[in-house]
């Protein structure tokens, strides 16, 4: 009895220590999600503005309308009559420039936002020069460098996270390979002996990764369990804005926690099984 104890508080305290690595890539995950669905709605509140020329008949402006809602890059397409733009100018501003002017300056317009993927400088260089060409357009406006700065930036900001996430993952591996370590250091006897005997390195490292791929797959459902309650008490009472806790996402950190469960402790079971399976029989007495 007290040596299934000792062996279960060995796995309990080997799979806390890990669940506790996990979580921490686990954040950081959380991080990566929560940059990418605050960069999409940016990028998908961008304004593409077509203004439409004052001489174009009502056909020409519902082939435009057309044109713009079957366009794969248009998320949503509002359409701003002559009318509409006196109005909003009035509240804006105050004055009605027909009182001076005799007759409503302004044009009619279509304001589109586009789709996350095309909401890049390139992208939006050739829908310009798409809807350019069209007869009944008059010019297209959009705020250019914005769009360029902002690309700019996030690019940046991703390869900086990349960065980050390199380096975690690589102290992850460390922390984990040391926990394992710590774990077979008590059968490293066994191990020696298991391989005069004539047992090959898989028939050895077998057991030692199928316990502790079972350990990483409990320390991976036990880190994502800490780490959703984390995520719905910061989205939902501190009103932190996160990443949405939808069926995508929860999907996307569960295989991103468990996969790296899974892959981090059978390396470092492979890695830390090898030590002591190549390790002379005298310096088994000085570790």
């Amino acid at each position: 009895m007290a040596k299934q104890r000792r062996f279960f508080n060995m796995y309990l305290t080997s799979a806390i220590s890990v669940a506790m690595v996990l979580f921490l890539i686990g954040l950081l995950g959380v991080l990566l999600l929560t940059t990418h669905s605050v960069v999409r709605r940016v990028r998908e509140n961008m304004t593409l503005t077509v203004m439409v020329k004052p001489n174009a008949s009502t056909q020409q402006v519902e082939d435009l309308r057309k044109v713009l809602k079957d366009a794969p890059y248009a998320k949503t397409v509002h359409y701003i009559s002559q009318q509409d733009a006196l109005e909003e100018h009035i509240a804006s501003l105050g004055e009605d420039p027909t009182l001076y002017l005799g007759y409503n300056p302004l044009r009619a317009s279509f304001e589109v936002h586009p789709i996350d993927i095309y909401a890049r400088a390139d992208s939006m260089s050739v829908i310009e020069q798409q809807l350019s060409s069209i007869s009944a357009v008059d010019e297209v406006l959009y705020q250019k460098n914005i769009v360029k700065q902002l690309n700019s930036n996030l690019s940046r900001a991703y390869i900086g996270i990349l960065i980050i996430t390199a380096i975690l993952l690589c102290i992850a591996l460390v922390l984990i390979t040391n926990t394992i370590r710590l774990q077979i250091y008590s059968k490293r006897f066994i191990i020696h002996t298991m391989s005069l005997v004539g047992a090959t390195g898989w028939m050895i490292r077998r057991p030692f990764i199928r316990r502790n791929v079972v350990v990483g797959l409990c320390a991976g459902v036990l880190a994502l369990v800490v780490l959703m309650g984390v995520v719905y008490y910061l989205n939902s009472r501190l009103g932190v804005l996160l990443f949405p806790l939808n069926s995508t996402n929860i999907l996307v950190l569960t295989g991103f926690v468990l996969s790296a469960g899974l892959l981090i402790t059978l390396l470092a079971s492979h890695v830390a099984t090898n030590h002591y399976l190549h390790m002379n029989a005298n310096n088994m007495y000085r570790v």
